[in-house]
């Protein structure tokens, strides 16, 4: 929002300087992004009368001036056409510079004498644009600054307004939060008293609302005889102050009010509203409307547009439309001014991809009880510029009347949120600086009646913030907050997480986390079944993008795509892990939340370096970093049973991992990708990854780590080679083992696997080596020799092997 000081002192008496000024809105809460000194600087710029103009005899664009200063009179080339002898002028003197660094020189051009510069308003930084040079009232005083005689000199403020305050999207709001810095009153513009004519605007025009959701209260005024022409000077400077650039006098005063009061106006021309009538409704769905822009408009039924007899005229709140707006032609304009619902507003602009001032105004929440003030001021502005004559009686729908919000105030709450001791008078004198009218109640509270422009007050706690901000932020003493620590452990499901996390790092893995939106194309590229389970998705209501429309029922798909990135950009070793919640459909409310973890392996095993091998990471890396993390977590034996039945896992390559115990739970399953799947990702090599339930290791729990001793005594190994069929998994033969719980027995181990020669068609040896240790005494070679022939024996036994 952009104001200037001397437009500020319009409304409200105040001593602070511009700079001072501009620190005590911030420290309100109004942060100054910018301040400009208007005219700084610029006192050489003169007013001068022309004595004589005549054309440049070697330049047929080029006139000759004689400008008198009231000091002197002097020679100065001018390039402009819309001068003639005895105008007013704005001359800059030699050495003065203008806006942009653009110093004035004398010089000769084409050969006469130049001695300063007729001045533009866009050269002078008054507008954007101009026809030709500044042509000034002929009762100004000769040799004056220009700035000081025109009243010009000014500070203009650009002051970033958070979207909550929609109150200050105006002067008079800028001006409330200022009369409550001073301590000084705020003095709204009163309209002056029109003559109006006899007829009554009652029988000349109508108003109707179909939609009060939409717009619940609705005027309007009619100007007739008016004369469309340029605005005066003063009007212009002001919209060009504020960015915005002058069109006529009618839809200038419309734009100046809704700058000054903040309440956004809308002109028709009423001979060209047929039918006399203004009709409220919702659009119609697949309407066509041409707006002021020239650009057509397709309507949805949840569209609010104001319509005549026969059709559309304006979008409501938004823009009008070419079918009504005012041109030279006009004679007769009917004034709106009405309050739109700022969802209604916003969903349409946003829609349309149209942002307007009036929008801007109406999407953040108008003032209803600014209706009636901000038409009867532009009524008589555009009458008092425009000429003509103002009907008599206002067009008033007010089918949903808005009634002010009413809160409550506790000092005690107040003070102990800011740590001050403000009294309950003090803070009653607080809110009434800014409009907001309090009663003292029993128990130290204040009864607040929130203005109907004030939307974001709503709670008691937004009354504390504005006595914040009104006291002062830098009187608020700086304290040390007293209050308990409190421990707070985390429970044995939060350690273990915590616990994964750690092991995995260790081992080398990088954690990632990605969106919890996904493409609802990701399952086909996955290859999963029209029935899984995991393509019943959570839809979002909003979603950003289609990309990002349902919730994840698997971590797989969005790794997959990171490692696609990964290795696009050239970074092909990788190990990553993500440990997140996948969200699955239920017969709840909320969908059924849990916890996985999805490991992936590629690329080469050992990273680069003078020391590093061509060797790639296979699915017993994979394998050994879930061993690894079992034994960290002393999850007790786990076991990897072949085939896994997941359609993105290749099925000759791939396992399930299942727990030990009495009652055996699956975890997860990991293998490398399938090839179609590889190719669906685009991945350019081989990809091993694992899916686990980490919600099913929280179940299983970890046995307590307990610390035994080293054994004193010394150990002796034995070996032993078995012939099995060739389908008997390894783990087989250690299960047996383990089973024995032999009490000496330190470790077994599988050390070698053979098939060859002098192993049979469809047989494989495994050798296992033992390690016996007492924890109590050395052993002896007989008592060695029988412990393990009594393991010999029970592998014989439970299992179709023989000893080679």
């Amino acid at each position: 929002m952009i104001v200037t000081y001397n437009w500020l002192k319009e409304y409200v008496d105040f001593s602070l300087s511009p700079e001072e000024l501009s620190h005590r809105l911030t420290m309100a809460g109004l942060e100054v992004d910018a301040m400009d000194h208007l005219g700084a600087g610029l006192d050489s710029v003169i007013v001068a009368r022309l004595e004589t103009v005549e054309p440049h005899p070697q330049a047929d664009r080029l006139t000759c001036c004689q400008v008198n200063t009231g000091s002197e009179v002097i020679p100065v080339v001018c390039g402009a056409t819309n001068h003639r002898a005895g105008d007013l002028v704005a001359l800059a003197t030699v050495g003065s510079v203008l806006p942009g660094d653009f110093k004035i020189k004398k010089s000769k051009i084409r050969g006469y004498e130049s001695r300063g510069m007729l001045c533009s308003e866009t050269e002078l930084g008054l507008a954007r644009e101009s026809a030709g040079i500044l042509i000034l009232p002929p009762d100004l005083p000769l040799g004056e600054p220009l700035f000081s005689a025109l009243q010009l000199k000014d500070v203009r403020y650009e002051i970033g307004l958070t979207p909550n305050r929609a109150d200050c999207l105006s002067v008079v709001g800028i001006a409330r939060e200022v009369a409550a810095i001073a301590g000084s009153r705020l003095r709204l513009p009163q309209p002056a008293a029109v003559p109006e004519t006899s007829d009554g605007i009652a029988d000349l025009a109508r108003v109707d609302i179909d939609q009060p959701d939409m717009c619940p209260r609705y005027m309007a005024r009619l100007i007739r005889s008016v004369t469309i022409g340029p605005s005066p000077q003063w009007l212009v400077r002001r919209l060009e102050t504020l960015g915005l650039r002058s069109i006529n006098n009618v839809v200038d005063v419309t734009n100046y009010v809704l700058m000054e009061l903040g309440h956004p106006l809308h002109a028709f021309d009423f001979n060209r509203l047929r039918g006399g009538r203004i009709q409220v409704r919702a659009a119609q769905e697949g309407d066509r409307f041409t707006t002021l822009d020239g650009q057509e408009r397709l309507l949805q039924s949840g569209d609010a547009v104001i319509c005549d007899a026969v059709g559309p005229v304006a979008l409501a709140g938004i823009m009008g439309g070419e079918n009504s707006e005012i041109n030279d032609q006009t004679r007769d304009v009917l004034l709106e001014s009405a309050y739109f619902d700022s969802l209604t507003i916003r969903r349409t602009s946003k829609r349309l991809g149209i942002h307007s001032e009036s929008s801007h105004r109406f999407e953040r929440g108008a003032d209803i009880a600014m209706v009636p003030l901000a038409l009867e001021r532009a009524a008589v502005l555009i009458q008092q510029l425009a000429g003509g004559e103002l009907v008599r009686g206002t067009l008033d729908s007010y089918v949903r009347p808005l009634l002010p919000r009413t809160l409550q105030l506790r000092r005690q709450a107040a003070n102990g949120l800011l740590g001050l001791d403000l009294s309950l008078t003090r803070m009653a004198a607080l809110l009434e600086s800014i409009g907001l009218a309090c009663r003292e109640l029993p128990d130290e509270r204040l009864e607040v009646v929130v203005p109907t422009g004030r939307h974001d007050l709503e709670r008691e706690v937004d009354l504390v913030e504005e006595i914040a901000r009104l006291h002062g932020y830098d009187e608020i003493p700086v304290t040390l907050p007293v209050s308990r620590i409190l421990l707070q452990k985390p429970d044995a499901r939060q350690q273990l997480i915590g616990r994964v996390r750690d092991q995995l790092v260790a081992q080398g893995a990088s954690e990632l986390i990605n969106y919890s939106f996904v493409s609802p194309t990701l399952w086909d590229r996955l290859q999963l079944a029209d029935d899984d389970l995991r393509r019943q998705n959570v839809r979002i209501l909003n979603p950003l993008t289609e990309e990002q429309s349902v919730m994840r029922t698997s971590l797989v798909p969005s790794m997959l795509e990171t490692l696609a990135r990964n290795l696009s950009y050239r970074n092909t070793d990788l190990t990553l892990f993500e440990l997140r919640p996948v969200f699955r459909v239920s017969d709840q409310d909320l969908p059924q939340e849990g916890l996985r973890l999805c490991l992936a392996l590629t690329g080469r095993r050992m990273p680069e370096g003078w020391a590093q091998t061509d060797q790639m990471v296979d699915f017993f890396d994979l394998k050994g970093l879930i061993e690894g993390l079992a034994q960290a977590l002393n999850l007790g034996s786990v076991s990897f049973v072949a085939g896994s039945g997941e359609p993105f896992l290749h099925p000759g390559k791939s396992c399930c991992l299942w727990s030990g115990g009495l009652q055996p739970r699956q975890l997860g399953v990991l293998g490398e990708l399938h090839p179609v799947v590889q190719d669906c990702f685009e991945l350019p090599q081989p990809v091993f990854i694992a899916d686990l339930d980490v919600e099913a290791l929280v179940a299983l729990g970890s046995a307590p780590v307990c610390f035994t001793p080293i054994s004193r005594y010394p150990d002796v190994t034995r070996d032993s080679a078995f012939l099995v069929d060739a389908e008997v998994p390894a783990q087989a033969l250690l299960d047996v083992v383990q089973q024995m719980r032999l009490v000496d027995l330190d470790e077994v181990v599988l050390f070698d696997l053979y098939t060859g020669s002098g192993v049979p068609e469809g047989k494989k040896s495994l050798a296992i080596r033992a390690r016996y240790r007492s924890r109590e005494k050395t052993l002896t070679d007989e008592e060695i020799s029988q412990m393990h022939g009594r393991l010999v024996k029970e592998v014989l036994k439970k299992l179709p092997a023989q000893l080679r």
